[in-house]
């Protein structure tokens, strides 16, 4: 039984989609000047898509062994495309990085202060709403 209907776990997963973005985020400024370093993003769609395929069937010995699926979630990482090169073949955008990245931390922001909401209200029920 879930306690929360998965929601921790969302807030899980969640969270380590803003960590990663705000990862890559951080290397794309750091690499501003990096020549023909080419700019990357995280794509939550390609993520999601990489979840469906990325899974794996246990192997059954017995018909009475119960079947379940180890999944296997690797986030990818991607060349941003059709960007504007610089001289020095540098495809980073300052701005466009600053804006991703306050945007990021306000995802992750939310984030936090759900899955503290969610310990509270356990916390709560543990101690017998005391």
């Amino acid at each position: 039984m879930d306690l929360f209907g998965g929601t921790i776990s969302s807030l899980e997963n969640g969270l380590s989609y803003a960590t990663l973005n705000n990862k890559t985020i951080a290397n794309n400024i750091a690499n501003v000047d990096t020549p023909n370093y080419k700019a990357k993003n995280v794509s939550f769609k390609d993520m999601l898509e990489k979840e469906k395929q990325t899974s794996i069937s246990a192997y059954r010995t017995d018909r009475r062994h119960y079947d379940f699926e180890i999944r296997q979630s690797t986030p990818g990482v991607n060349n941003v495309n059709g960007l504007r090169y610089r001289n020095n073949g540098n495809a980073v955008d300052m701005d466009t990085e600053q804006t991703k990245l306050a945007e990021n931390q306000i995802y992750y922001n939310a984030l936090i202060e759900r899955m503290n909401g969610k310990l509270n209200t356990l916390n709560t029920v543990i101690k017998g709403g005391k």
